[in-house]
């Protein structure tokens, strides 16, 4: 089998600490995949960037927010389409904002919400495959943010996760 090629990309599931909630994304209607659906801050990483990178660089473009990288969620495997060419590897990161703020949402999403759990799952019911693999995230997020230590999330917060 030849060497693949595709896309990398990141995953920002993002939690506030006092609120214990987490942000959802609407995806705009004019997006051409996955549009309508609830979401976390996802996109590409770029040609010479590192993952942590583009997780920070990500989230400023789509909500301005500033957060902490906690840990490491999962990686995913997924076809952003039909196509080979669009083929996509992620990892996602389990992220922190110390307080919930209006988010200014960018061209590529409607809306937003402040979620708990338990509200998240009634708001994600759809049984679309971007909106079944968010009902997944989310799960492990909230099982690994009750099983992470917190000498570890602070150690990956201080060192960081690229060892390139």
């Amino acid at each position: 089998m030849p060497i693949g090629r595709f896309y990398a990309g990141i995953a920002a599931v993002i939690w506030a600490r006092t609120t214990e909630q987490y942000l959802l994304l609407k995806r705009s209607e004019e997006k051409d995949f996955g549009s309508g659906v609830w979401e976390c801050v996802t996109g590409r990483v770029n040609q010479g960037e590192g993952f942590e990178d583009a997780v920070y660089r990500e989230v400023q473009e789509e909500i301005g927010l500033e957060v902490q990288i906690d840990f490491v969620v999962g990686t995913t495997h997924f076809y952003r389409g039909d196509r080979p060419e669009d083929e996509l590897v992620g990892v996602i990161f389990f992220c922190t904002t110390e307080r919930v703020v209006d988010v200014p949402v960018s061209p590529e999403h409607s809306t937003y919400r402040w979620v708990t759990v338990s509200e998240a799952e009634v708001l994600l019911t759809a049984d679309d495959p971007s909106t079944r693999w968010m009902r997944r995230v989310l799960k492990r997020a909230e099982s690994l943010r009750h099983h992470v230590p917190q000498d570890l999330a602070s150690l990956y917060r201080q060192k960081g996760f690229e060892l390139g």
